[in-house]
């Protein structure tokens, strides 16, 4: 029987190049999102690709405790089983702290660490109910590690999100199910970077076409993370030649963050 993987955020960007890539790796996938629309039409391509029955949209509010219950209730139906869970979807809103609005604050910790909680709750759940010594999977950042100028939503958020794995770690180990974050380097051609290019060269005072080689030159590498630099770490944690790691935050940065 092919493992299930469950992406939430798995609509577009990052979260749709995991799920394309999962699906390669040979995992049946739940394609989970706010926009049930993207769902939908990530979850086409890979059947298209893999066969039909490969893969499923979902719509879901990750935000939103009965939408994720709801979520975990329907891919078991669909599936009958979760393996991997990976909780892709974020949101990060630049500010100085002095014009930092609550409710900005508030949502990333909504969207980025309450979120992770209530998903990492249900299908801890069922790989628990189904006796899966499964795999949960948090895409953090490197801003959960270092703090992160105007970004303190996020940065707290993320930090967050480590001692929510460590301590899910702990909770979860006596059933064979690890859980470990991936903490990114900057996605420099991510839409959420490009968004945030015109807030960054107005906090590092340069033209916006000087941000990327700003943030390039702080990598020991030399260059900024890429989506297959992702995917390739997440299919290692997702494996069994990972069995014996959990409860860790790994850093795929370049060697820009080396603790």
């Amino acid at each position: 029987m092919k493992q299930v993987a469950v992406i939430v955020g798995g609509g577009q960007t990052l979260g749709e190049f995991l799920c394309k890539g999962i699906a390669d790796a040979g995992y049946k996938v739940a394609v989970a999102d706010l926009n049930i629309a993207n769902a939908n039409k990530v979850a086409d391509e890979i059947n298209q690709k893999h066969g039909a029955g490969t893969a499923k949209g979902f719509g879901v509010d990750a935000t939103n405790e009965g939408s994720v219950i709801q979520l975990a209730n329907d891919v078991n139906d669909t599936f009958k089983r979760a393996d991997l869970m990976v909780y892709s979807a974020g949101v990060a809103k630049a500010a100085p702290i002095t014009n930092f609005v609550l409710s900005d604050f508030q949502l990333s910790v909504n969207v980025n660490l309450t979120g992770y909680f209530l998903c990492a709750r249900e299908f801890a759940k069922l790989m628990v109910n189904h006796k899966i010594p499964g795999r949960i999977i948090q895409i953090n950042s490197k801003s959960g590690k270092v703090g992160s100028k105007h970004n303190s939503g996020y940065s707290a958020a993320k930090f967050g999100g480590v001692g929510l794995t460590q301590s899910l770690a702990l909770d979860l180990a006596d059933y064979g199910i690890t859980v470990n974050s991936l903490m990114l380097g900057n996605l420099l051609k991510s839409p959420m970077f490009q968004s945030l290019i015109p807030q960054y060269a107005k906090k590092l005072g340069i033209a916006e076409d000087q941000v990327e080689q700003v943030y390039i030159d702080k990598v020991p590498l030399k260059r900024g993370c890429d989506y297959q630099d992702v995917l390739n770490v997440l299919l290692f944690y997702a494996s069994d030649k990972a069995s014996y790691c959990t409860g860790q935050s790994i850093n795929i940065t370049g060697g820009q963050v080396m603790f």
